[in-house]
């Protein structure tokens, strides 16, 4: 990574030097497996006499021809950027050079399929990757159109943001010549080639346009493919924007691309939006995992508009493309298709993962500081998005949802095709609602920190309330007090649930706040501040309401306010004020009965966090024992063939701890133990054997066959995550050189095998690990891309040992390495999470 940064003041200064006309891009895809052709043709306007530069990470350059003139390649080329100077009032430069393939998901990645051994190419250039593909000015507010070509192998499907043209045939080699798109940024260009399977559709636009529709897979997935229901959400989704957005879809065409080893969920390119591929579903999976992928379609449809049509100048403004794209598509998908409980997936998942960003030591506002490109790419995290879009609903409640659509299409109207910051959007929310949004904007984007909320309740004698405040505190290094719009519910039982009897909607801001619209109400058995989750703040109920909710959770009818609850309760015990024990027992005792798949699997992921970190560590043993009997036991309550008796078995497995537990898990493996519903499919299987290999009933050889069952790539994925669970010392550090010795594998298997590495119920086999952990940092992060370091840092760092010997040899190694903001970031993190936990293990044992 070092000499691949870009500074947010060298952007600016070539913006002001250079305004970029056109690309003309060609390359060559017949090259062989390593390398690939790229010419590039920019025609740009600069200030005459004046010295710049473009991106180019290449392998070679061959060429730099600038107006006319070539120039001396090994005077002007470092590898990473061509100088340019002397530069004219019209400028037209030629860039030939070979680029490489890449296996870390950047730039243009190649995967060779285990199944049939065919080759699939697609790009991914957030944030400064098409540099990796071409030469390019790598900054999102240099907007220019981009006209592809592309040779590659005549059977192969090329897809890229404009319309695929019929390709010109040569033998067993086609070129294919696409129309210039519309002026875009260049991190949302796309390229994607190969032998992909293709389903087309089409719909008919706001504007009468008929946009054409495919959905690519490669084709040992293909008939796992249900692309009927992805273009019926997708038709949803379209319907619900033009509306709202008031303005027709930017694109000629959309296509949805599910690619291998894909590092995020999805990528927003325009027209042509790739997609991780375990959207395609192979095996069964959860309502969970269904929900998020709808939710994850139509995220990437609204960025066709916000962050396509329209972009932020400069990546501090990202949170812009990201944050409205988390509101746009829970809203839609509650409003628009049958997923009408989005908001509580977005309370139980989303919120969650803010609150848990906003309240570790690298937290920062929602409009970030960001000084060069390794800023940004750290700052893909919870506040970006999810703190974000949690910020926007409270923005949403504050001026209205019919002003807050009313400013969006205006602010669409105005700028299209052109680059913004986050005033623009401002000033058309200020003029459709009437309210003054500067000091709001000042509080809620750009200070950092979470606030938490408490009712105080005063009653007489017979719980009638005679006086009421919400009271707002905020954590000492981050003492901003933000005005909130926010609803109180008052909960009753009646009959065999607990029910809303009355709700109240206010405005709260200072540190009390009085709510006189509730002196005179029976204060009923639960009272919830922020109900129906309007506001962005951490929540804690009252003594009375605490009670009834620990009694009383599962039979909360409404599943938002019952995930309310389950997130209060869960920030209460990561904030050490209720014991992690208690916890445990919440869950086990509630669970069950609940509706809401990302309830379950959010809460089932914090179960197995409080038992094998946040308790005691003299109890943690028997809580993992007890944690996989219970699981066990609510598996075998399920209702046949539900999504919770499916996610009950799957976090069995992955707690198991116990010669039970393992004959259990045999049991279900090959058949002598059976579940009513239940299908011991193929990817099932492969978590039953990680659990049988996570208590020592299993090893290689079991690994070796199940991957010769199923020799796919999701196949070597779950093999190799398996691998880096055998729980033994020998083990874990046969994983952790395999990545961190080689960079031979795949961003995918990286990831994989860092899963697996931390996947123990017996910490102290990772304690001989922590010193080469911490002498690999300083030349992973020199030395590899910023993905696969990112996943190293992260994915390898000790977390499960848990304790003060970790937290002393972190903070070392941050003492001893000042530099490297970006790398100190992802280590302070996790040293954070260890203190947290060892705060929460003293609440558990006093």
């Amino acid at each position: 990574m070092p000499g691949e940064n870009l500074t947010r003041v060298e952007a600016q200064e070539r913006r002001s030097v250079v305004d970029v006309q056109s690309y003309e891009i060609e390359l060559d895809l017949t090259r062989g497996a390593e390398v690939f052709g790229s010419s590039t043709t920019v025609r740009f306007t600069a200030t005459p006499g004046a010295s710049t530069f473009i991106d180019a990470l290449t392998r070679t350059v061959h060429s730099v021809t600038l107006n006319g003139a070539a120039l001396d390649v090994a005077a002007v080329n470092d590898g990473v950027r061509i100088q340019l100077s002397d530069l004219t009032a019209e400028n037209e430069l030629v860039v030939v050079a070979d680029a490489e393939y890449t296996n870390t998901g950047e730039g243009l990645h190649r995967f060779v399929d285990p199944v049939d051994g065919e080759v699939y190419l697609y790009s991914q250039f957030e944030v400064p990757d098409s540099r990796r593909v071409f030469a390019v000015f790598e900054q999102p507010d240099l907007k220019a159109t981009f006209q592809f070509t592309v040779t590659a192998p005549a059977r192969w499907e090329v897809v890229s943001n404009q319309p695929t043209p019929e390709p010109a045939v040569d033998g067993d080699v086609a070129t294919w010549a696409f129309s210039p798109t519309p002026v875009l940024s260049s991190y949302i260009t796309a390229v994607i080639a190969g032998p992909y399977d293709v389903v087309r559709s089409e719909l008919t636009s706001s504007d009468g346009r008929t946009i054409p529709l495919g959905i690519f897979t490669r084709r040992s997935l293909t008939e796992h493919l249900d692309a009927d229901y992805i273009f019926e959400k997708t038709r949803q989704g379209f319907a619900y924007y033009e509306e709202k957005f008031r303005y027709a879809y930017p694109f000629e065409k959309y296509d949805q691309l599910f690619v291998p080893e894909f590092n995020a969920g999805a990528m927003e390119n325009a027209g042509a939006v790739t997609f991780v591929e375990t959207y395609v579903f192979r095996s069964k999976v959860t309502d969970a995992i269904k929900e998020r992928r709808v939710v994850t379609i139509l995220h990437e449809l609204a960025h066709m508009w916000f962050g396509d049509l329209v972009t932020m100048k400069w990546w501090n403004d990202l949170w812009l493309n990201e944050s409205f794209a988390e509101w746009a598509s829970t809203i839609s998908t509650a409003e628009a298709t049958e997923w009408t409980e989005a908001w509580t997936t977005f309370q139980a998942m989303e919120k969650s993962w803010a609150y848990r960003q906003d309240q570790l030591p690298s937290t920062h506002p929602v409009v970030a500081t960001i000084n060069d490109l390794e800023d940004v790419q750290v700052n893909f995290d919870g506040i970006t998005y999810a703190k974000g879009g949690s910020v926007l609903k409270q923005l949403v409640a504050w001026v209205g949802i019919d002003a807050f659509y009313a400013g969006v299409a205006a602010y669409f109207q105005k700028h299209h095709h052109s680059n913004t910051e986050l005033s623009d959007l401002l000033v058309e929310l200020e003029a459709t609602s009437g309210r003054e949004l500067t000091s709001w904007s000042e509080k809620w984007l750009e200070t950092a920190g979470v606030n938490t909320l408490r009712p105080e309740i005063e009653t007489d004698a017979d719980g009638v309330v005679t006086a009421f405040a919400v009271l707002q505190e905020a954590p000492a290094d981050y003492p901003t007090i933000r005005p909130h719009r926010l609803a109180i519910g008052l909960y009753d039982l009646d009959g065999d649930a607990l029910v809303r009897r009355h709700r109240v909607e206010i405005d709260v801001d200072g540190t009390r706040t009085e709510v006189p619209e509730l002196v005179g109400q029976h204060r009923g058995a639960l009272v919830l501040v922020n109900d129906d989750d309007l506001a962005y703040a951490k929540i804690r109920l009252d003594e009375a309401s605490l009670a009834t909710a620990l009694e009383h959770l599962a039979q909360i009818s409404d599943p938002l306010a019952r995930a309310l609850v389950w997130g209060s309760v869960w920030d209460a015990t990561r904030d050490a004020e209720t014991a992690p024990r208690d916890y445990v027992r919440l869950v086990l005792d509630n669970i069950a009965t609940e509706t809401e798949s990302t309830t379950i699997r959010t809460t089932l992921a914090q179960l197995a966090q409080t038992a094998r970190a946040y308790v005691d560590p003299s109890t943690r043993a028997s809580t993992v024992t007890e944690v996989g009997d219970g699981l066990w036991a609510l598996a075998q309550r399920a209702e046949a063939g539900s999504d919770a008796q499916f996610q009950f078995v799957k976090a069995f497995a992955g707690i198991a701890s116990t010669p039970e537990h393992a004959a259990t898990l045999q049991g279900l493996t090959d058949g002598s133990v059976a579940l009513d519903g239940l299908t011991v499919d193929t990817d099932l299987r492969w978590e039953l054997l990680e659990g049988l290999v996570l208590v020592g009933a299993a090893g290689t050889a079991e690994i070796d066959a199940a991957l010769e069952a199923d020799n796919t790539a999701n196949g070597a994925q779950a093999a190799a995550r398996a691998r880096a669970t055998i729980p033994t010392t020998e083990g874990k550090l046969a994983a952790f050189r395999s990545i961190v010795e080689s960079s031979e594998q795949p961003n995918a298997i990286v990831r994989a095998t860092a899963q697996g590495f931390v996947h123990t119920n017996d910490p102290a086999i990772l304690q001989p690990l922590v010193e080469p952990y911490f002498a690999a940092l300083t030349t992973i992060w020199e030395s590899r891309s910023y993905h696969i370091a990112d996943t190293l840092v992260s994915g390898l760092y000790p977390s499960p040992l848990a304790d003060q010997a970790l937290v002393d040899s972190s903070r070392a190694w941050l003492e001893a390495n000042p530099g490297v903001p970006a790398l100190r970031r992802i280590v302070s993190e996790s040293v954070s999470g260890v203190e947290r936990a060892l705060r929460a293990q003293a609440a558990d044992a006093s």
